[in-house]
């Protein structure tokens, strides 16, 4: 297969623009409008109706799979490998967000005649979605699900479109009461005003594509949401000492995700950008996921500075979802960033550690918000 790359577009430092586009995209909130609003005002016919024109469901199916039914049986089908697997991953994130909740506390303060204060409740039902797609992706289950259910939500329902049965496991292994196997702006309208059998939540997370997007901005003020995310950026600092195959090995990583994605590098050292770009050429050559990567690397760069400082700065500007940090000295350079969703500080902190289960969650700002 011919490869087009050759190497990332070149920017001095002046020339790299500032990633701050606007979430929603106007095609997408047009055609995401009037689904919004037939959900909203036909319910669970609306819904049937449009997740039958996408393939999702075939006529008379279930719109919602319960967990002491369907996922039950999906759990029991899956290989003991499999179960192992999101077990561990569970218990990590779940970990993870016990200890983030924990921080989250309740205050008084004395004032004249009494005192003042706040409590910590968490919102009833939690509508968690997680996109389709090319890949399956029972990471965003568990990290939304997990995270809804250690805050303590009474009612924890997933969305997800044509789901594969590890997509069903993970949503036992995560305790949501069911699954909604519809998609798209359908099923994020589903989940903020109710369709049917599929109840209304009070807040909507998760990652999806420019509809769900799109689907998410109509809907909050109804219901909140946790953000207005966009294509996936990871941004790699490097020096002279880091290893290109490594570099080229992260940002293919992320590259592979969508053709929209967004990798960075910023080093101080020419020949590591060189070296990298040779990398990247020689792995795509092996990579299955190659022509979607070789896609989002036409949206990437590589931005040679004079020196650490002025990669920190320029990285802080960016406040990019992901910053991976392979220099001489990774923590003190982590410690002095102050602007990302997510920090993975050396050259064994590979990103995709984060978005698969290390613990942290991978639900991230994008597009210059972080």
């Amino acid at each position: 297969m011919p490869y087009k790359f050759s190497k990332l577009k070149r920017l001095k430092p002046a020339e790299v623009p500032l990633i701050r586009r606007d979430p929603v995209d106007p095609k997408a909130r047009a055609v995401a409008e009037p689904i919004v609003e037939a959900i909203r005002t036909e319910g669970e016919p609306a819904l049937r109706r449009y997740a039958e024109q996408f393939g999702e469901i075939t006529p008379g199916a279930p719109l919602v799979l319960r967990r002491d039914v369907e996922l039950l049986a999906a759990w029991q089908a899956t290989s003991h490998e499999d179960q192992a697997t999101l077990k561990r991953t569970a218990a990590r994130i779940r970990a993870f967000a016990r200890a983030q909740r924990a921080t989250v506390t309740e205050c008084t303060v004395p004032i004249p005649g009494g005192e003042a204060g706040h409590t910590v409740e968490p919102v009833e039902a939690a509508g968690c979605y997680a996109p389709g797609g090319r890949y399956p992706l029972p990471s965003t289950v568990l990290m939304t699900a997990i995270t809804a259910r250690v805050a303590g939500c009474k009612v924890v329902r997933v969305a997800s479109p044509k789901p594969l049965p590890i997509i069903l496991a993970a949503a036992y292994v995560a305790e949501a009461d069911e699954l909604i196997p519809v998609g798209g702006a359908h099923a994020i309208a589903a989940l903020a005003y109710g369709a049917g059998a599929v109840g209304a939540c009070d807040a909507v997370c998760g990652p999806g594509n420019m509809y769900v997007t799109a689907a998410k901005a109509l809907v909050s003020g109804r219901v909140a949401i946790d953000m207005l995310a966009g294509p996936s950026e990871c941004q790699v600092i490097a020096d002279a000492d880091a290893s290109a195959k490594i570099v080229a090995h992260d940002l293919l990583a992320q590259s592979e995700h969508d053709p929209a994605a967004i990798p960075i590098l910023i080093t101080t050292s020419e020949p590591l950008a060189a070296a990298v770009d040779a990398e990247i050429l020689t792995q795509l050559k092996t990579l299955s996921t190659a022509e979607t990567a070789e896609a989002a690397l036409e949206n990437g760069y590589t931005v040679v500075v004079d020196d650490i400082d002025a990669a920190a700065d320029m990285s802080d500007r960016l406040a990019v979802e992901h910053v991976e940090v392979m220099v001489k000295d990774p923590i003190a350079l982590g410690k002095r960033l102050k602007h990302y969703g997510g920090l993975f500080v050396g050259e064994g902190a590979a990103e995709v550690l984060g978005d698969y289960g290390a613990g942290p969650n991978h639900t991230l700002p994008t597009g210059g918000t972080a």
